[in-house]
């Protein structure tokens, strides 16, 4: 399960390897990844997520993921992004973290 902004900001990343974008895509219209959130329908809390982290520089994609844990009552996350080690979700609930950042 992921969001839009976390399939642009992977395109973006991996932007210099030939055909990685349109791997993304292909996952996405395969079932693999699952675009679960609507950020029409979670533009409030969004927003105050944003506020909240403004300190650590969160970026929308990392909101929505917080976002989406809520939605859907998990913490469990696949990221190389060490600041999931202090986002909470849940007001107050750890991110359980798949692999361990560098």
């Amino acid at each position: 399960m992921t969001c839009e902004g976390v399939i642009a900001e992977s395109c973006y990343l991996l932007r210099g390897l030939p055909g990685a974008a349109e791997a993304v895509v292909e996952n996405i219209a395969s079932g693999t990844f699952v675009i679960l959130f609507q950020l029409s329908q979670s533009a409030p809390a969004i927003r105050r997520i944003l506020a909240k982290y403004r300190d650590r520089a969160i970026d929308f994609a990392d909101a929505c993921l917080i976002q989406m844990a809520e939605d859907v009552d998990s913490g469990e996350i696949l990221t190389l992004d060490r600041d999931f080690e202090i986002y909470r979700w849940g007001r107050h609930k750890p991110f359980e973290l798949l692999i361990t950042p560098t």
